[in-house]
């Protein structure tokens, strides 16, 4: 692996007495595609939200090539600028057109004029299929068609790592492959993809690597084919054993 983008060093964090993540270790090498699969509670989305720092690690360490985020000194909004997330619940502002949802983020932390946004947006709701809906406000789109608006807006930031969390999981189900269709399409322009799903088809064509964690530690990780068609661990085969034979 090339050198790492993010690394996670002996993460921990607790609430009150519960401890929700253990000593999670694992780096994201720049272009790679991670999916992290488990049981909901298993901690998958309080990893996501500490790399974020929407939550802040009890101990342990975060890098952002190779520097910590943890550290005093270090520029949060500059690094959420590159690190980016892309929420179950989409988080547009409803008050805002399609378009302005896409352009004011870059506006306003990446000081672009109104020309360069708004041409930065229009491309990528044309490429998530989003381009006829516009002037349209979140409240008169359905779900899947926010959160593609979403993963527009995330990505006009252009980011170096976006981060998914459960993307797919407030949707009606007709309207996940469009969805999962416009992330497999990122996953092509080689951007840094960390996927928290229940999606296993989209873990397994689309990682280059996927997580298995169980109850607040990474139980195995390993290429979509190793994990999926010979796990190692007991606890892996009943997750998946499970889950594939509800699909």
């Amino acid at each position: 692996m090339t050198d790492p983008i993010i690394q996670i060093q002996n993460l921990k964090k607790t609430f009150g007495a519960h401890e929700v993540l253990s000593d999670i270790n694992f780096a994201v090498a720049a272009g790679e595609v991670v999916s992290i699969i488990g049981r909901s509670g298993s901690g998958k989305s309080t990893l996501l939200r500490n790399l974020n720092l929407l939550e802040t690690p009890t101990d342990g360490d975060i890098l952002f090539h190779g520097a910590s985020i943890l550290a005093r000194d270090f520029d949060l909004p500059q690094y959420r600028a590159k690190v980016g997330m892309v929420f179950q619940s989409f988080n547009l502002f409803n008050n805002l057109t399609v378009l302005q949802n896409v352009m004011t983020p870059q506006q306003t932390v990446l000081h672009r004029d109104a020309a360069q946004a708004k041409a930065h947006a229009l491309d990528l709701l044309q490429q998530v299929g989003m381009a006829p809906y516009v002037n349209a406000k979140p409240a008169q789109l359905s779900g899947g068609q926010k959160q593609r608006v979403a993963i527009a807006r995330a990505v006009a930031m252009d980011p170096e790592v976006l981060l998914f969390d459960e993307p797919t999981s407030a949707l009606d189900p007709e309207m996940v492959d469009d969805v999962l269709n416009a992330m497999q399409q990122l996953a092509t322009t080689g951007l840094t993809m960390i996927v928290v799903t229940h999606e296993m088809a989209f873990a397994r064509d689309v990682s280059d690597r996927v997580v298995f964690m169980d109850q607040g530690v990474i139980a195995e990780s390993g290429t979509p084919e190793q994990l999926f068609d010979h796990p190692q661990e007991l606890r892996t085969q009943e997750f998946l054993k499970r889950y594939l034979n509800r699909a």
